[in-house]
């Protein structure tokens, strides 16, 4: 029940606003096709890795939303690096962050 709870708090306020963002960044960026698709690639992969794991550490599931809810976590820190399909994705992510801070 509790995991159960934890991958809904994890879709609710990571997942689905991770999606979200990333749509947002990619027509922002003008990325090319290729970039686009490894990017939806990375999300299709590592969804469900953070709602497995949310089921597994509900504890970590909780904070990890209130951080990302919050502003403490950045979404690009979800993504595995080492995954071809995420690092543009996470480059693109961590550059816009920059960006907004020196706002």
């Amino acid at each position: 029940m509790i995991s159960e709870i934890a991958a809904w708090l994890m879709t609710l306020f990571v997942v689905d606003p991770l999606q979200a963002q990333v749509r947002e960044h990619l027509e922002r960026a003008n990325v090319s096709a290729q970039t686009l698709q490894q990017s939806q690639q990375c999300i299709s992969a590592q969804a469900p890795q953070l709602l497995k794991r949310a089921g597994e550490e509900p504890v970590w599931a909780v904070t990890t939303a209130a951080g990302v809810t919050l502003g403490w976590t950045s979404p690009a820190q979800l993504l595995n690096a080492s995954d071809p399909n995420c690092a543009e994705l996470s480059r693109i992510l961590q550059t816009d962050e920059g960006a907004e801070a020196g706002s």
